[in-house]
């Protein structure tokens, strides 16, 4: 039995990493200073874990929660492009300096390995597709470019102090937790809850804008494969998480009016600031340096997906 540190474990991913880990038999830890992430996510799963209520940016903290684990999974962070763009200097804090915190923390522990939640948004708006690993880098917000610097630090890290790091690129994760509520919550989140409600939808610029969906379910296996994979493989590098297909909006409205029976239009606003226009990953890397094979495909995702929250729905 491994233990296990996650911090942001209230979150929608974190929360999801909890209890695949529960699952196996694992000892969790998790830290979380409820400015993103939300109780209720983690209520049931208390008297499992070992939970810290604390801030990433509290080097002592981040020192006593470190302290015997094996495996640190970084998920921590604002996780929101307008945010970002609106308070600059507050993305930076949490998702550079946090993530700085996390590694003295992990490196003074000796921890076996830190697996870090880094982002698609790291390649900007470039036209090429898929992206690839191999790419020159070119973020567009704030949020892009700290989580960038953190993957840095991720390989300075290992490079300097021999503590092996892995940083995992999500592309566009959805699933059950994630929040529809938070003005910068994922549009799957908000699109589903909308319609459930018999609600018209807003999408956001002209809907022929188009991402690789990952379901939640895909980004947990990738975790736990970082962990676990050879040095020489996982060590020092960057991974794509997603399904190496692309959805557009108006692609992902039509899906969601067939599962939830809504029979409207969607109505449209403005493109938000820092967004990027088309996202697709090439995933071959991580299925060779990590045995990563989605295991979710997005039509089955998003059914799982508005289950839960048809489940959750009180208002219908």
């Amino acid at each position: 039995m491994a233990c296990y540190l996650i911090t942001g474990i209230a979150g929608f991913i974190g929360s999801s990493l909890a209890r695949a880990l529960l699952s196996c038999g694992e000892q969790v830890r998790g830290v979380d200073n409820f400015s993103t992430g939300k109780r209720e996510n983690i209520v049931e799963i208390l008297d499992r874990i070992d939970f810290r209520e604390a801030d990433i940016l509290d080097l002592d903290a981040m020192h006593n929660s470190c302290a015997g684990v094996d495996y640190v999974l970084h998920q921590a962070a604002i996780p929101s492009v307008p945010k970002s763009v609106l308070d600059p200097l507050g993305s930076n804090r949490a998702n550079v300096d946090g993530t700085v915190n996390v590694l003295l923390a992990a490196r003074d522990a000796k921890v076996k390995r830190v697996v870090y939640a880094a982002s698609s948004s790291a390649y900007g708006d470039t036209p090429t597709l898929p992206k690839h690993e191999a790419m020159n880098p070119d973020p567009i917000s704030p949020y892009a470019v700290a989580k960038l610097a953190s993957e840095h630090y991720m390989v300075s890290f290992y490079r300097c102090y021999q503590l092996e790091t892995v940083s995992l690129r999500y592309f566009n994760i959805f699933g059950p937790r994630q929040d529809p509520s938070s003005p910068y919550s994922g549009v799957l989140a908000k699109f589903s809850t909308a319609m459930l409600r018999g609600e018209q939808p807003t999408i956001l610029g002209d809907g022929e804008q188009s991402r690789d969906f990952t379901f939640i379910d895909n980004a947990v296996a990738a975790n736990l494969l970082a962990c676990k994979a050879p040095a020489a493989q996982a060590a020092g590098q960057v991974f794509n998480v997603a399904t190496g297909r692309r959805v557009t909006l108006h692609e992902t409205f039509k899906s969601l009016q067939g599962i939830t029976g809504y029979s409207g239009t969607p109505k449209y606003g403005p493109e938000r600031d820092g967004d990027i226009k088309h996202s697709l990953a090439d995933i071959s890397k991580a299925a060779a340096g990590l045995g990563y094979k989605p295991t979710v495909e997005f039509e089955e995702g998003l059914r799982l997906t508005v289950e839960w929250y048809r489940k959750r729905t009180s208002d219908l």
